[in-house]
């Protein structure tokens, strides 16, 4: 078993911020929006791609069996990648 917490993946998604804002992946432009919950249990994750119609959904909670990722309707890689390789819109 992996375990998350100690991953790329952990240390990007927490170091993103909370609130809702623009990046980029794969060459095309979501609108990302991140929650924190529950004094850090848990973390919300939503994005869904503008002009187009793929989105990233997500709940983890990284202080629970090392980091669980619970991707919604779909695989772990895609969110996985998605948190990984995405960069903030700068203006």
């Amino acid at each position: 078993m992996a375990y998350l917490n100690s991953s790329s993946f952990h240390k990007r998604l927490l170091n993103l911020k909370d609130g809702a804002y623009d990046v980029i992946y794969e060459n095309k432009r979501y609108l990302l929006r991140k929650e924190t919950l529950l004094n850090g249990r848990l973390i919300k994750a939503y994005a869904e791609e503008l002009g187009g119609n793929d989105f990233i959904s997500l709940n983890y909670y990284p202080q629970t069996l090392g980091g669980l990722l619970k991707p919604c309707e779909m695989p772990e890689e895609k969110v996985i990648s998605f948190i990984n390789n995405c960069r903030t819109v700068t203006l």
